[in-house]
């Protein structure tokens, strides 16, 4: 029985999406093919009428993640980079209760030991990252800096087991990025 192009879509997608979600929440080495496909609730056999590997599932499913975390910070945040900053660093976002976290924080160590097809697809969610900060500050200098501050502070307040520390760092980075974003900015004072 062949299967419609729909549903052919429709499988990868929910194969994507499982994917997408459980390699951010676990990395790549924690989750296997099998779990995936569990989790998409579809067999073994239709991951291969998708993907080349796991790295090829990989590569895909962090375009995936970034696409899914944009869309969920774009509904929730104004456009103001204050805004971005406090909800992208966030408690909530630091201890997954998102529906989907950011693949740059969450996936920053798994990255060095992928191949060059999953690094360049992080290298361009990382651009295309830098862009949307870039439309907002007018100033790639500053982008790249609150980038860091954003990516960075997430995943060292992952990796730290002080919550009280944690949360002090999330606040500092806030701060820094608010600060970053009133630099050169005109006066409203008369």
């Amino acid at each position: 029985m062949t299967w419609n192009k729909t549903h052919k879509k429709n499988t990868k997608e929910r194969v994507l999406q499982s994917a997408a979600q459980l390699f951010t929440q676990e990395g790549y080495e924690k989750i296997s093919i099998n779990q995936v496909m569990e989790h998409a609730q579809l067999t073994r056999g239709a991951f291969y009428a998708h993907f080349d590997s796991k790295s090829d599932l990989y590569a895909q499913a962090i375009k995936t993640a970034a696409n899914n975390a944009h869309q969920a910070i774009s509904k929730t945040t104004s456009d103001d980079i204050a805004s971005l900053a406090n909800h992208y660093l966030s408690a909530t976002h630091r201890d997954k209760l998102l529906p989907q976290s950011c693949p740059l924080a969450c996936l920053i160590t798994d990255i060095t030991q992928q191949d060059q097809k999953v690094k360049s697809v992080y290298t361009d969610v990382f651009k295309a990252f830098i862009t949307n900060i870039d439309k907002l500050t007018n100033d790639q200098q500053r982008s790249f800096q609150i980038a860091t501050l954003m990516i960075g502070g997430i995943a060292l307040s992952k990796a730290l087991e002080d919550q009280k520390l944690s949360d002090s760092l999330l606040s500092a980075c806030q701060s820094a990025i608010s600060t970053l974003a009133n630099i050169n900015k005109p006066s409203t004072d008369i």
